[in-house]
């Protein structure tokens, strides 16, 4: 697909500027949708501003590199971005056989050549299914969208601050930050919640690991263990000591030999269960 977009300045000024993910998808989907009427696809005629996808094509889509392999987001984050847009007044969509029907609000504001210029306005009225809930969605006046911007972004909760705060403030110092780092931190945080990611951010602080991989091999650690609340976080990182603490002993009687080894210090430390107090 060949051509240009516009974007408005104005988006610098909305929250959907600071949340990274639905962000990349929404200018994905401007970039995608139709710049004309009449285009088919999968059997559909698509008006100007439509674009048909699946939510897991979509995921594929947004895909990015992280070292040398490459991620993609759950359904679970697409989704929760899609009703982010449709509550902001920034798409409708529609649910069809062949996927997802997403119809950009007031396309002419992003591919038009002028402000004044004469456009085609979806002003589809449909009802809407997303997670499971079928809510209706109503554009008959594109330009009252703006009163749906949502102030509860997840850049904006509280705990979500409390949780980048520590962040900034213990594991970002002194390297190198890219915009992946924030979405992941916000996939992190849909998953895990404040508490178990302030705690595996504090585990890595103890351990003076910057940035965000050794947290996440801690989360990732406590997720294939079941691990739900603090308690059953505090209840592993006790057996994982416990075990460090057996691994040592055996080593220290294999190097006596057989004969009675001397007292084993423990040099593990607090830090798995103290943090969780």
């Amino acid at each position: 697909m060949h051509g240009w977009v516009k974007i408005h300045r104005d988006i610098f000024d909305s929250d959907l500027w600071h949340d990274v993910t639905t962000f990349r998808l929404f200018l994905w989907l401007i970039g995608k949708a139709a710049h004309r009427d009449g285009v088919v696809v999968s059997g559909i005629e698509l008006k100007r501003g439509q674009y048909l996808r699946s939510y897991r094509k979509l995921a594929e889509d947004l895909a990015y590199k992280e070292g040398r392999g490459t991620k993609t987001y759950s359904l679970k984050t697409i989704k929760k971005c899609v009703d982010k847009l449709i509550r902001d007044g920034r798409v409708n969509v529609q649910e069809t056989e062949q996927g997802t029907l997403f119809t950009i609000v007031d396309y002419a504001k992003y591919q038009g050549f002028s402000d004044n210029e004469n456009e085609t306005v979806n002003t589809i009225n449909s009802e809407v299914e997303t997670n499971g809930k079928r809510t209706g969605n109503n554009n008959k006046n594109a330009n009252n969208a703006k009163k749906y911007i949502s102030s509860s972004s997840i850049t904006h909760d509280p705990n979500f601050e409390e949780v980048m705060n520590f962040y900034q403030s213990n594991l970002q110092v002194g390297i190198t930050e890219t915009p992946y780092n924030l979405e992941q931190l916000i996939q992190l945080y849909d998953e895990f919640g404040k508490d178990l990611l302030l705690a595996a951010m504090k585990l890595s602080a103890e351990q003076e690991k910057k940035g965000i991989a050794f947290m996440k091999g801690i989360l990732n650690n406590w997720r294939s263990a079941g691990v739900k609340t603090l308690e059953d976080a505090r209840k592993y990182e006790m057996e994982f000591r416990e075990g460090l603490k057996r691994k040592k002993r055996l080593n220290i009687v294999s190097l006596k030999g057989g004969h009675d080894a001397r007292r084993y210090e423990d040099s593990v430390g607090d830090y798995g269960i103290k943090l969780y107090k």
